[in-house]
């Protein structure tokens, strides 16, 4: 079986509308994407959790739409516009999409990551390169989290170079769970997930479940009405949260009070134009300072109680 797409590109007030009105008019799917992706006009489109972006499409949108090779494309777009008011109908371009062994395929597009000096995140159709490594089976999912992004590989560092054994360790907005999983695998105590999307935590129970890691994971709901006291209001000895500039700015009094006395907080999703600002939201209540910066990104990190900035990771670390 064989498909084809169709490329329309067209302006950002009718491009979601178009989608839509593709999609009733015989299209199997479609997506919208950035026109001027690749050059100086490329514009990214960030949403947050809790904060959808302002914008729906880009202002130069391509939308591409996929249709089976037998359809006709023009009548599909013509009654699509039409639907919508547009007065000429868009032009377009085509592209064969042949069928393929379309999960051989995705499984070709994942190779085992290795982060820091021993972990490896490798998934479950490859063999670990190094099965004395730390070792995480990890298939990409919906979650978000599978260490190949340069914050979550911060964080996981971070983790790495902090071995708390025995002690106790809070993932904020926890994705697939990959950062209380390598705080598990190094011997840390009490691992606590939470993430605000259910989808997220169910994704997370069954990874730590695949790799033998007790963790409990909850929705923010579930966590405030867990029966365990530290989990609902107590202290951790490390907090860690990979999500993004706003929402941990405005989690600074939150977050900053789930430290316990002399523990460490981590932060990352901060691009490095960012790290003053998030400081600054969390100067109140602990210092912190950058530990490491990769590809823009930074990992900030302090400890509760001390008046200084925790040193930077050295030049010379992985």
């Amino acid at each position: 079986m064989s498909w084809t797409e169709v490329i329309i590109e067209i302006a950002r007030d009718h491009a979601e509308a178009l989608s839509d009105a593709l999609m009733e008019a015989g299209a199997l799917s479609v997506s919208v994407e950035d026109a001027d992706e690749g050059t100086d006009q490329e514009k990214p489109l960030f949403g947050e959790p809790g904060m959808e972006p302002t914008e729906a499409a880009w202002d130069h949108s391509r939308v591409v739409a996929l249709t089976d090779v037998d359809a006709d494309q023009a009548a599909i777009i013509a009654e699509a516009a039409a639907s919508i008011g547009l007065k000429e109908v868009p032009s377009f371009t085509t592209r064969a999409v042949a069928d393929a062994d379309w999960v051989r395929l995705t499984q070709s597009q994942f190779e085992p990551i290795h982060i820091g000096t021993n972990i490896w995140v490798v998934p479950s159709w490859h063999e670990a390169p190094d099965p004395n490594g730390l070792i995480l089976e990890l298939d990409p999912g919906l979650a978000f989290g599978t260490g190949s992004h340069p914050t979550t590989r911060l964080c996981m560092e971070w983790l790495e170079a902090h071995p708390a054994p025995g002690k106790s360790v809070l993932d904020y907005g926890c994705g697939s769970g990959i950062l209380a999983m390598v705080a598990k695998k190094l011997d840390a105590a009490d691992v606590t997930g939470v993430d605000i999307d259910p989808q997220a935590i169910e994704s997370a129970r069954a990874n730590a479940e695949r790799n033998n890691c007790d963790i409990t994971f909850y929705v923010p709901d579930e966590l405030a009405a867990s029966n365990n006291q530290r989990h609902a209001t107590g202290k951790f000895d490390i907090v860690v949260a990979n999500i993004l500039s706003s929402p941990l700015k405005l989690m600074a009094p939150m977050l900053s009070g789930r430290v316990a006395p002399g523990g460490s907080l981590v932060l990352s999703g901060v691009l490095a134009r960012q790290a003053e600002e998030v400081a600054a939201a969390y100067a109140p209540f602990i210092k912190l300072g950058v530990w490491a910066e990769q590809d823009g990104w930074v990992a900030l990190h302090g400890t509760l109680g001390q008046d200084t900035v925790p040193a930077a990771r050295s030049s010379t670390a992985p």
